[in-house]
């Protein structure tokens, strides 16, 4: 299996298929880069480079006892970018994921990147405060990680059902797709599964909105139960300048698997506009 090592010495797996203009798929949480194969593989038929990389922790690569903050995902991200050569790249970030696209842009000013993309994204702030009245209550993700150290299993198979929304109306996926994500999400570490959980709900990209200078696309579903489109996908198409947002109608969180088709033809519409656009994009990836 490839493996790339991160300047902190981490091991991380990526795939790499297909040729033409770059194109990085970042996962979400719990979960891999395999989340990712069925826009991976109707993006590299369609002419691009696909990389798609297991975040340090998950997956199948190294599981390390640190690095889980925004800032260290960033960099970990400008090392797939450098290790790669994925010049000129569009950055596609699903849910947690879309933090490290949005802490990447603020941290590297956007070097070597032509294109964004926030699928589900936590970006710009999950926590509910006084001045962000739409976010998730603090009790919330604190009773995720008591459930979680009492029983991860458990709780990861009720997790998913809100994520796809499975349930009397709906049935969302079928039964297999919620082992599968369930088996990925057993992969990981749980001291990556924890940290990784309070880097999303704590770390507020607000801030961090502004240095979206390229091309950007927001997907989100309006039913989302685990990442609530108004703190999240409606704010950053607000703060983000000339963000171009997309939303699903009645679409939940794991639009990858609930809404791929439609998915898939959205990203290639804008990737195929985009990617590759921009091409003063050779300095040397060192962080801000």
């Amino acid at each position: 299996m490839p493996f790339l090592k991160t300047r902190d010495g981490a091991d991380l797996y990526y795939k790499s298929w297909g040729d033409g203009p770059p194109v990085i798929l970042i996962h979400g949480w719990p979960l891999t880069a395999d989340t990712w194969d069925d826009t991976g593989l109707i993006l590299a038929d369609n002419g691009f480079r696909v990389i798609a990389y297991d975040r340090r922790g998950f997956g199948r690569s190294e599981q390390t006892w640190s690095g889980y903050d925004y800032d260290s995902l960033a960099d970990d991200l400008a090392d797939v970018i450098t290790e790669l050569k994925a010049n000129n790249a569009g950055l596609v970030g699903f849910s947690m994921g879309g933090g490290e696209v949005a802490r990447y842009m603020s941290r590297y000013q956007g070097k070597s990147v032509s294109a964004a993309v926030l699928v589900s994204s936590v970006v710009p702030y999950m926590l509910q405060t006084q001045d962000n009245p739409d976010g998730v209550p603090e009790k919330t993700f604190q009773e995720m990680t008591t459930a979680m150290l009492k029983d991860r299993a458990t709780f990861f198979a009720e997790f998913f059902n809100d994520f796809y929304s499975v349930g009397l109306v709906s049935k969302g996926v079928s039964k297999e797709v919620l082992e599968w994500s369930r088996s990925q999400a057993m992969k990981a570490s749980l001291k990556a599964t924890l940290d990784c959980a309070q880097s999303f709900a704590f770390t507020d990209f607000r801030g961090d909105l502004e240095a979206f200078k390229v091309p950007t696309l927001i997907i989100h579903g309006t039913d989302d139960r685990t990442v609530p489109i108004d703190a999240t996908g409606r704010a950053a198409a607000a703060g983000i300048p000339g963000a171009h947002l997309i939303e699903y109608s009645n679409a939940p969180h794991g639009l990858f698997a609930t809404h791929k088709h439609t998915l898939n033809d959205d990203l290639l519409a804008f990737l195929s506009r985009t990617v590759g656009a921009n091409r003063n994009l050779s300095q040397p990836l060192t962080a801000g």
